[in-house]
């Protein structure tokens, strides 16, 4: 594909968004069901063209996981199509009414976005996910993915056009070439929003190169704040959690800060970290409190990093409010936690983080479009406008606003 090629299948998905935008929910739920039903006939076409892709990653490389794909894996993809088909349509529903002094009957109705463009990282399931909660949605949508799934990205889309049949050119898969993604990101007379989900560099490079409008998902800074009365027990369990339970995942704790009176109790929270093989990277007090107790010790370069894998920061403060300056200093504006006992420190962390989502005594672990009821996600967005924290098929929608008269004039 080049750079006319994009531009006419643009203006072609742009043209297919109005006549979807009133098709009937009754056809999307056949097709989203054939999806389902095909994701499992071609289990073995699917499994062959991933196992294709991890052939080029390292095991132990973090990427991995997040390209590969089993029978479970497929099965669950499937399973959440069929879940979503089942969603009652977001589309024409009637968010606010009422009747103006004039006589008009206003009316606030949701509506489709149009065209929603997304470029990812890695994950093959994100093909699968975001089509369908853009297509239940009534949206359009042209998806980049990473080149470490290519080969798992074409054999699910092959799925995807199979089932849509005379609507297959609702959805577009680019090529990997980075001049025609840059095109894509600035079509904005055919694209209305633009989804990153990945690593802050690929977040940086949409946003810096997009002049079709971003709303920034994925990348994830995270921290717990073990404070003077924070339980033991419990933070060691929090901290063990949000750390190991999948590292690789942008919920997964980065670093932890630790109130300067608590010091001593570092090497207890430690400790199921060594046996987990995490490597830390302490800062002056807490390598002190950890020298000769803890075997994979270094000292920390900078914070603010994204690990992604078994490793993680510790930074020391004399109180809440220094606590709180990190975080709104290195975070992303992901997901913040604080152990505590005290309530009203508590109260204030969770109304001065500047963040999606803020836990008090929780793993950070949680933040998830299905755990918080949502079902399917299309991403965690970490900005403010629009969409805020997991974003659901109801933040793939706009509105607009109908008003009926009997002839008035102003």
């Amino acid at each position: 594909m080049n750079k006319m090629d994009l531009k006419n299948t643009l203006s072609k998905i742009k043209k297919l968004s109005r006549h979807l935008a009133v098709l009937e929910d009754t056809h999307i739920r056949e097709v989203l069901y054939a999806i389902a039903d095909g994701l499992e006939k071609e289990m073995g076409k699917i499994l062959t063209a991933n196992a294709e892709d991890l052939k080029k990653i390292d095991e132990s490389d973090v990427i991995y996981d997040r390209v590969l794909l089993n029978e479970e894996r497929v099965k669950a993809i499937a399973h959440s199509v069929r879940d979503i088909a089942g969603y009652d349509s977001p589309i024409g529903v009637v968010l606010e009414q009422r009747r103006l002094d004039c006589g008009l009957e206003l009316s606030k109705v949701s509506t489709p976005i149009g065209v929603v463009g997304a470029i990812f990282e890695a994950r093959p399931n994100v093909v699968v996910d975001i089509f369908t909660l853009c297509f239940k949605s009534k949206n359009c949508c042209v998806l980049k993915g990473g080149s470490d799934s290519a080969a798992s990205n074409e054999a699910l889309m092959a799925v995807i056009r199979g089932a849509l049949g005379d609507l297959a050119g609702v959805v577009e898969l680019l090529p990997n070439n980075r001049e025609l993604v840059a095109e894509f990101l600035q079509a904005d007379k055919y694209v209305d929003v633009i989804i990153p989900r990945g690593s802050q560099s690929l977040i940086d490079f949409t946003r810096k190169t997009a002049s079709v409008p971003v709303i920034e998902t994925g990348a994830g800074v995270v921290h717990t704040y073990v404070d003077e009365s924070a339980a033991l027990e419990m933070a060691k369990r929090i901290i063990f959690n949000a750390k190991t339970s999948r590292p690789s995942v942008c919920n997964a704790l980065d670093t932890l800060i630790i109130h300067r009176s608590r010091l001593s109790d570092l090497s207890s929270i430690c400790d199921d970290l060594a046996n987990a093989d995490v490597e830390i990277y302490a800062d002056e007090e807490s390598y002190a409190a950890l020298e000769g107790k803890y075997e994979k010790l270094f000292k920390v370069n900078d914070f603010g990093v994204e690990y992604l894998r078994l490793k993680m920061s510790i930074k020391t403060v004399d109180n809440l409010d220094e606590a709180v300056d990190h975080i709104n200093n290195y975070g992303s504006g992901h997901s913040e936690a604080i152990i505590t006992g005290d309530k009203n420190a508590a109260e204030k962390f969770m109304a001065a983080v500047d963040a999606a989502c803020i836990y008090q005594n929780a793993s950070t672990r949680f933040t998830d479009g299905g755990v918080f009821g949502l079902r399917a996600e299309v991403g965690i967005s970490t900005q403010k406008l629009h969409a805020r924290g997991p974003m659901g098929i109801k933040e793939l929608c706009s509105y607009k606003w109908k008003l009926v008269g009997e002839g008035q004039v102003r």
